[in-house]
């Protein structure tokens, strides 16, 4: 059956219905998104935290930022993440529904700016399935695309960390989807004025 056929009557929850009225304008905001997934595919892996943070007027809002674990214990077990991950998180620990819910209320009608933004896009529509919604509609930038553009490269891609060394970004010991937002924002900035995105 073709897919739009399905969703003709269908009846969303409440906040994807809020979540749709809000592409009635356009936003000025850029929302910077990362997650950590259990694996690379979307089909049977799902995710395990979320790190975002706004970009309006080429400053990162720091107070304007989301981030979340979500509680997938089985998954956990299976990466070899411990209880003491989530314990010591200082992030919120949300059930996937919520967190997801949550995430859309935040992200709105926001541009997403990501690494390989299309997994993570890929990544939350798959579970977004689940909630019976529909998939995202914002716009996408990838910082990937976007240094290969500027350098008029076609024939590989670039890690996050390969860009940060470009741009003379610093890493840091952990890995956590929050601090792989906030280096994205600031490349996304730094690539941003050299292309004369607004």
């Amino acid at each position: 059956m073709l897919e739009w056929l399905k969703n003709i009557n269908k009846e969303y929850p409440d906040f994807w219905k809020e979540y749709l009225a809000k592409f009635e304008t356009k936003s000025e905001r850029f929302v910077v998104l990362s997650t950590e997934t259990s694996g690379l595919n979307p089909a049977k892996d799902v995710i395990l935290s979320f790190g975002s943070f706004a970009v309006k007027d080429n400053s990162i809002l720091i107070q304007d930022s989301f981030e979340a674990v979500l509680l997938q214990y089985k998954f956990f077990h299976d990466n070899g993440l411990t209880n003491e991950f989530i314990i010591e998180s200082k992030m919120e620990k949300l059930p996937e529904p919520d967190a997801l819910k949550a995430l859309i209320e935040y992200i709105g009608n926001g541009v997403l700016v990501g690494h390989h933004i299309n997994f993570d896009v890929e990544m939350i529509n798959a579970a977004l399935e689940k909630l019976d919604c529909g998939r995202l509609k914002n716009e996408a930038l990838d910082v990937d695309v976007m240094y290969r553009k500027l350098h008029d490269i076609n024939d590989r891609q670039f890690s996050l960390d390969e860009l940060c060394d470009i741009y003379k970004i610093p890493k840091t010991e952990r890995n956590s989807s929050s601090e792989d937002a906030y280096k994205i924002a600031l490349l996304f900035l730094k690539l941003k004025s050299r292309l004369g995105i607004n």
